[in-house]
């Protein structure tokens, strides 16, 4: 709730009155945000809610009055709910069976003008389906159709949330600063980078070197080893550093090198908070110890690669994982970017997701809360098995 007000997105929510704008907001927000009546024109200003809406991020809905509504008082309502298009990053508009008439186009003609991307709902398919030649119509405008009834359909929040990751802007999606809101400009960062047979020779992995240049760009003061050479340079160091930023496979070494004062954290938590929800993967990391003889693990890779003799996704972490549970489990591992099925799975683990965009692991996360299956990540995995992850992660509070 302490996001600022501009750097959330705004949803606008138009349409006709009596279309079930409000219902809509309150079906999504869980709350009686806007009043619900049969009677024509009941929101009469711009309603306001905002929410941190998971996995998508902190969202603030714009329910307004119904663009139809051709009173004196109702053309005043009408000239704010146009007023709102200038605040709208995506648009919902809401019809019914009926289809659209004038009213709708208009706003979308608004809309396409500002460049404005939008979600027609149509509404109240438990009363009446709407015909094949009026859906025609409406695909006509866009493909981002969701047809539902507002009150009735179960699967209404879930539909909403996959059709709006689809749409979100990619300034909205990929969040800009990986390590460098964490601490002030002029800290102190330690970046300890194991050089084993992941690292090609020459070269250091894309996490490393985008959270560096992250770094750079917040005007820190980087300071890059081994973590053979850790403590080394923690004693050379005047003052001790803002944080420490490990590579996963060295977490327990270096959380026993690393006094407790120090924040530490990893490479695959930042980006387990840049690329997913990182709270969805802490939550998703509980489930380890609830896994049973016989439970199936999903290990996801967002891109194929050779798998080396001791494989961070296919050695190193089942291995952990059963010596964390002493379960026997069966393990799969999963590479590229289609999605398998995720049916008979008790448990997945996703990679670091550097190969991949942010919408596409918010769709994978979206897809397994919707069957009810746990979801976390590399880096939070590890330290969970560690028994380090309320410190590997006490640095995002």
């Amino acid at each position: 709730m302490k996001t600022l007000k501009s750097m959330r997105l705004h949803i606008g929510v138009f349409g006709k009155t009596n279309a079930g704008k409000s219902a809509f907001v309150n079906r999504i927000t869980g709350q009686e945000v806007s009043i619900v009546s049969d009677i024509a024109g009941t929101t009469t200003d711009v309603v306001e809610k905002s929410m941190e809406l998971l996995p998508v991020g902190p969202v603030t809905f714009l329910d307004t009055a119904g663009i139809d509504d051709n009173s004196e008082l109702g053309n005043l309502r009408i000239e704010k709910t146009k007023k709102v298009l200038n605040r709208t990053d995506i648009a919902v508009i809401l019809c019914d069976y009926n289809g659209f008439d004038t009213y709708e186009t208009e706003i979308i003609r608004q809309l396409d003008e500002l460049q404005i991307p939008y979600i027609i709902v149509v509404n109240k398919t438990d009363l009446q389906n709407i015909s094949d030649e009026k859906l025609a119509e409406l695909q006509k405008f866009t493909p981002n159709i969701i047809l539902t009834s507002v009150i009735n359909d179960d699967d209404i929040i879930f539909k909403f949330k996959r059709m709006l990751i689809k749409l979100l802007p990619d300034d909205f999606v990929n969040t800009p600063k990986i390590a460098g809101d964490l601490i002030p400009p002029k800290s102190t960062v330690i970046l300890v980078i194991p050089i084993d047979k992941e690292a090609p020779k020459g070269r250091i992995i894309l996490p490393q070197v985008q959270t560096l240049r992250d770094l750079l760009d917040s005007d820190c003061l980087s300071y890059v080893v081994k973590e053979s050479e850790l403590k080394e340079a923690l004693d050379n160091l005047k003052t001790p550093p803002s944080l420490v930023v490990t590579d996963s496979q060295a977490f327990k070494q270096v959380s026993e090198i690393v006094p407790e004062e120090i924040p530490l954290t990893s490479f695959s938590i930042l980006f387990a908070r840049l690329k997913g929800d990182l709270k969805a993967f802490i939550d998703g990391a509980g489930a380890i110890d609830r896994l049973e003889d016989g439970d199936k693990v999903l290990i996801l890779e967002s891109c194929t690669h050779h798998a080396i003799e001791d494989d961070i996704g296919r050695v190193k972490i089942p291995n952990w994982l059963r010596k964390k549970t002493g379960k026997n489990l069966i393990i799969d591992n999963y590479a590229g970017h289609d999605f398998p099925d995720i049916s008979d799975y008790s448990l997945i683990i996703h990679c670091g997701a550097c190969m991949t965009n942010r919408r596409e692991v918010l769709s994978r996360i979206l897809t397994a809360n919707k069957k009810g299956i746990p979801i976390t990540n590399y880096g939070v995995t590890i330290s969970y098995c560690l028994g380090i992850l309320p410190r590997a992660v006490q640095i995002f509070k």
